[in-house]
């Protein structure tokens, strides 16, 4: 059984921000400076994700000029395949705010699929973050 709640208690993000170090900064070497940023401690709506009880994935959102953008998806190695990610996509699509700005992210090129399947675009060409090539996806 997969839960996706909004992480608030300092608990809650302490696991968030385990999920994340070990996906993106252990496995994908991602600095960890540019891992963390200021939005972590103010500005960003965190989610955390269980599966079967166990936390699992992690996810943020956080409003931008450009409209609300979906960030930081992560859903550690042993759960991937069996629909956290889109559990994780559908929560936090549920809570952005509906008064028409534009929400979009940039999606790893191995997660395009899955934002795909949720109504998102690609536009423009594809380009390096931490390294890692990425596309800017919207949400039609």
């Amino acid at each position: 059984m997969i839960t996706v709640k909004q992480a608030h208690s300092r608990t809650d993000l302490e696991e968030v921000f385990k999920i994340r170090r070990n996906v993106f900064v252990e496995e994908q070497g991602v600095p960890a400076d540019l891992e963390y940023d200021d939005y972590d401690d103010e500005g960003a709506t965190h989610y955390l994700a269980d599966l079967d009880g166990k936390h699992v994935g992690a996810a943020r959102w956080i409003e931008t000029n450009e409209g609300y953008k979906l960030q930081r998806f992560a859903v550690i190695a042993d759960a991937r395949g069996h629909g956290v990610g889109s559990a994780l996509v559908i929560k936090v699509l549920e809570d952005i705010p509906k008064d028409g700005k534009k929400i979009y992210l940039h999606s790893q090129e191995s997660a395009v699929g899955l934002y795909l399947k949720h109504n998102f675009v690609t536009e423009g060409e594809r380009f390096e973050e931490a390294g890692i090539g990425h596309y800017k996806m919207i949400l039609k």
